[in-house]
């Protein structure tokens, strides 16, 4: 399998960002500005969570069976984010960069902290023709399917095959159970104003090598990833609906003739229905030639042959400063090189967030994992886990 520290500690900073951009945060959002003088505005923002976690692991393989505790961050990282914005005649421009630490250090060094960067964009937008987006950011591919996800700001699979358990970035969430992670990477992307409800995106992407590299040949991509995503917010009988249809595609060759090309391409699509203090949400997705875990296929040579399929059901109540939600995902692949000959992945879940304040979230969860092979019972896992901590925003 590939268990690369880089790949485990990449995940989702900021997206209190993206999520405040739907105007769908599951929190106050509560930036600091520090300067707002002659049309020009500089402000912060930042997220910090912990969590108390105990997982029981029982894989395929006695030597792996145990209960491990440890004290680490949930699926959001801790990060600070700094925006700047300054309105130039009828342009409004802006600027995003955001920066997260692991709070967990390499055993073998006391001051290995990561410190990653996922965001750093401008854009230049104007109410009458929508906005560009030239930098890094968030994909599109998958994009909604996980800002909407009801536990984000909980804690979620922690797979001991993938090197989660014992890892020391992020917890997965629903990452390879219900949807992939659109990983941040270099665009150029263009969204439409909002039109009674309906907004387009579309961008191009600086593509990923999904072919063969060999002493014979060089994979290439003539053209860059296309990924775009189509979002719709209306009322119906009282309740609050957000629909979204997102996708990616990308062809990549070689210079060797004998090596096929790689057609990679997915679609994702959801409904979140919100009505008083109930809220439902269901998604999916589909994809071929992608790594079902990472929109950029990491850990993943050559794709051609790989499909997947997944869903995510959720649904939450809040009551006063509480909110209880349920989860259920499920992804289904042909072999990823986690699973060679394929398997299915599931997670459950349960988690009760309560409000101190604003700014200040507890949260206790319990969430079940399980990769089950399709042909072969060796890398089976079935990993529970207990996690309590609490979210800090600004």
């Amino acid at each position: 399998m590939h268990n690369n520290k880089n790949t485990r500690q990449r995940f989702l900073p900021a997206v209190i960002a993206g999520l405040s951009t739907l105007g769908l945060t599951p929190w106050a959002q509560a930036e600091i500005m520090l300067y707002d003088k002659d049309q020009t505005t500089f402000s912060t923002d930042g997220y910090i969570n912990a969590f108390y976690v105990n997982s029981d692991v029982d894989r395929a393989g006695e030597q792996f069976d145990r209960r491990q505790a440890r004290v680490k961050m949930g699926f959001l990282p801790n990060y600070l984010g700094f925006n700047m914005g300054k309105q130039v005649d009828d342009l409004k421009l802006g600027a995003r960069a955001s920066f997260w630490v692991t709070i967990n250090d390499s055993e073998t060094n006391g001051t290995d902290t990561a410190i990653d960067v996922r965001q750093f964009y401008g854009t230049v937008a104007n109410p009458e023709w929508g906005e560009v987006l030239i930098g890094k950011d968030f994909g599109l591919f998958a994009r909604s399917n996980i800002l909407l996800d009801e536990l984000l700001a909980g804690y979620g699979q922690v797979s001991d095959t993938l090197g989660l358990v014992d890892g020391g970035g992020v917890s997965f969430g629903n990452i390879g159970s219900g949807y992939p992670y659109p990983f941040p990477t270099s665009q150029i992307t263009y969204r439409t104003p909002v039109m009674d409800g309906l907004r387009v995106a579309v961008g191009i992407m600086d593509p990923v090598d999904t072919n063969d590299s060999s002493a014979t040949g060089k994979a290439y991509q003539e053209n860059p990833r296309t990924e775009s995503e189509i979002t719709y917010q209306f009322d119906l009988a009282g309740a609050k609906i957000y629909s979204w249809l997102n996708g990616s595609y990308q062809t990549s060759d070689n210079t060797d003739s004998t090596v096929e090309s790689v057609t990679s391409k997915g679609l994702g699509y959801g409904v979140q229905a919100k009505m008083g203090g109930l809220s439902l949400t269901g998604s999916g997705f589909q994809a071929k030639g992608i790594n079902p875990f990472f929109t950029n296929n990491a850990g993943e040579a050559t794709l051609r042959n790989v499909d997947s399929t997944g869903y995510l059901l959720q649904g939450s109540y809040k009551l006063g400063k509480n909110r209880l939600a349920l989860s259920y995902g499920k992804t289904e692949d042909d072999g990823n090189g986690v699973v060679g000959s394929g398997a299915d992945y599931e997670t459950r879940g349960i988690a009760l967030f309560h409000d101190i304040n604003d700014n200040l979230k507890l949260v206790a969860e319990y969430n079940q994992f399980e990769i089950n092979g399709h042909d072969t019972s060796a890398q089976n896992e079935d990993t529970d886990t207990f996690a309590v901590g609490a979210v800090l925003t600004w």
